[in-house]
């Protein structure tokens, strides 16, 4: 099923916040806190700092009807620098992988390609942009 999902970047406090969020929307986070720990080595990588790998990945929690809340640490020490505007992106999960591929193509017209989009090995089909309008955006497909 479609669904659209606010996705939040943070600067290190992102499990304070979701456990602030959960205590109010009284929801249970959807596949718990995946931790950047989790991570798969990339040997053309440096390694990953000891100040990283506890911090958040990924975390979602159910808001109300369908909305679902996502967050991810951007630690600077990986190069990230979360200031108010690149802090919020609005996530689009189509229900296929050419749909993602459209919706994705289309919102490239003048756009900042941050990731183009590529199968990840989580699993998705995965890409974010910033559009024409300064608006940033995520674009994944999950098959189910």
């Amino acid at each position: 099923m479609s669904k659209i999902s606010t996705y939040v970047n943070f600067p290190g406090n992102a499990e304070e916040a979701f456990l602030f969020y959960q205590s109010i929307f009284k929801t249970e986070f959807v596949n718990g806190i995946q931790r950047f720990s989790e991570m798969p080595v990339d040997p053309s990588m440096p390694p990953m700092p000891e100040s990283v790998k506890n911090l958040v990945l990924h975390i979602e929690l159910p808001l109300l009807g369908n909305h679902i809340l996502m967050a991810s640490d951007a630690p600077a020490e990986l190069g990230f620098t979360v200031t108010t505007g690149n802090n919020m992106h609005i996530c689009v999960e189509p229900d296929s992988k050419e749909e993602a591929q459209r919706i994705f193509n289309g919102l490239s017209v003048e756009a900042v390609i941050t990731m183009p989009i590529q199968d990840m090995y989580w699993g998705a089909y995965y890409g974010t942009l910033t559009d024409q309008f300064g608006i940033n955006w995520m674009i994944t497909f999950t098959a189910k």
